[in-house]
């Protein structure tokens, strides 16, 4: 009987170990999506370049936390600026992996209404900095036929922010 009762406990003792192992692996996983991209992100525009890119500025929006699609996870706030070679924000988005920005035919607000848009879209880019983050557009962009811009995270699918342009 003290054999049966010191078999048991082992078995116990052995599947609270890994499930403890499991959780902390899984926890890790968590925490390393949401910390690499932090840890290895670029440097923003300082306050200097984005007073000078302010004269250069065609049109703008504010990215805002209060959207349909955004959360307490996925979220941008500031003012995203346009000329016909840049984009900039003087502002901040919420850390993430694989973030690109888009520009997009018409405004919507949450991931649902991207999916719909998302191939008449053009991605314009990767976000490699998440405070002041500035991108060149591509030659062959034309910035005016595009009333919105918008952030999309690839490798989760899910919706970050957009703003609309005027």
């Amino acid at each position: 009987m003290f054999q049966t009762m010191l078999g048991f406990a082992r078995r116990h003792i052995i599947l609270f170990g890994v499930a403890k192992f499991s959780v902390g692996v899984f926890v890790g996983f968590v925490f390393g999506i949401y910390f690499l991209p932090v840890l290895i992100a670029q440097d923003g525009l300082d306050q200097a370049t984005l007073a000078e890119l302010q004269s250069k500025v065609q049109r703008s929006g504010e990215f805002r936390r209060d959207l349909a699609g955004s959360d307490s996870f996925h979220w941008g706030e500031g003012r995203v600026m346009i000329n016909d070679r840049r984009v900039w924000l003087d502002g901040k988005v919420s850390p993430g992996p694989d973030y690109r920005l888009y520009l997009t035919p018409q405004f919507v607000d949450d991931e649902a209404g991207f999916l719909a848009i998302k191939n008449s879209s053009r991605q314009i880019g990767p976000i490699r900095a998440f405070s002041n983050f500035s991108l060149m557009l591509p030659e062959d962009v034309d910035a005016s036929r595009y009333p919105a811009i918008l952030i999309w995270c690839e490798a989760f699918g899910e919706f970050i922010t957009t703003a609309e342009l005027k």
